[in-house]
């Protein structure tokens, strides 16, 4: 997120790369100051993977009753584009207040600077003085970042069954870990590159030391002040974060379905 607001105010630090990023605030605010927004990430992160998941394959189950062929690389897309809206619209709030947590500067040298001191005092101020609207700040961008998501589930679906294709095997034969981190992994990058410029101006929306007027003015801004690049900052660092995360909760979740399924199995 650092990397992602860096848009020249005088008041943001300066950081060269990743490990300048890591060393300064090790030096200023140490390891404090490597986990600020934990909290937020953590729960954000655990609710936004179990609803997604859940309302994904209710989506999916829906729509694939009565039929016997499996879902299409569109309808695919279509359904986590469904479940990715309805996710976004539970768990924005949570998304604000870790930036809010991030973007605390020197908070941990001084204290005077620290404006929230945890999540549910950035949720209860920013209520309080933005009201509602403050809490869904980004929300526009988040919804087009559904296809982030999107664009994932159907990368990681459509190669899953052409790897089986390719190995002459049934559409849902089920993977073995290694092959599971591969497709997550992949279809994780190009989910990635393919729709980092919201995360971009979400993040820039949501930032407590600049103000724009909507998703309009932060695009003009920055392609004004920035250009192409602007859009694409704090990508590596972003990837290099996301994808391990990802690859784990993708294997956690086809392992523990399968265990789950062939136990309904047994008892049926």
């Amino acid at each position: 997120i650092s990397f992602i607001v860096s848009d020249g105010l005088e008041l943001r630090p300066k950081y060269n790369g990743i490990l300048h990023c890591m060393t300064t605030v090790w030096k200023h605010e140490g390891l404090r100051g490597l986990y600020q927004g934990v909290t937020p990430n953590m729960l954000g992160a655990g609710a936004s993977w179990g609803l997604y998941f859940f309302f994904y394959n209710a989506i999916k189950a829906y729509k694939k009753e009565g039929k016997l062929e499996s879902l299409s690389a569109t309808e695919h897309l279509v359904s986590a584009a469904e479940a990715g809206a309805m996710t976004l619209c539970i768990t924005n709030p949570i998304w604000v207040t870790k930036t809010r947590l991030v973007l605390q500067y020197n908070a941990g040298v001084d204290p005077s600077k620290r404006q929230y001191r945890g999540m549910f005092d950035a949720l209860i101020k920013i209520y309080k003085t933005e009201g509602i609207r403050g809490l869904y700040k980004g929300f526009v961008p988040g919804l087009f970042g559904t296809s982030h998501g999107a664009l994932q589930f159907m990368a990681y679906e459509d190669l899953k069954l052409r790897y089986n294709k390719y190995r002459n095997r049934l559409s849902d034969t089920k993977l073995n870990t290694a092959e599971y981190i591969t497709m997550a992994a992949v279809s994780k990058i190009f989910a990635v590159s393919a729709t980092y410029p919201y995360q971009v101006v979400r993040a820039r929306l949501q930032d407590q030391h600049n103000t724009y007027s909507g998703v309009l003015d932060v695009i003009r801004r920055t392609w004004r002040k920035e250009g192409i690049h602007g859009f694409y900052k704090g990508i590596i660092p972003n990837v290099i974060r996301v994808t391990p995360a990802c690859c784990i909760t993708f294997v956690v979740y086809e392992n523990v379905s399968g265990f789950l399924l062939g136990f309904r199995k047994e008892n049926n």
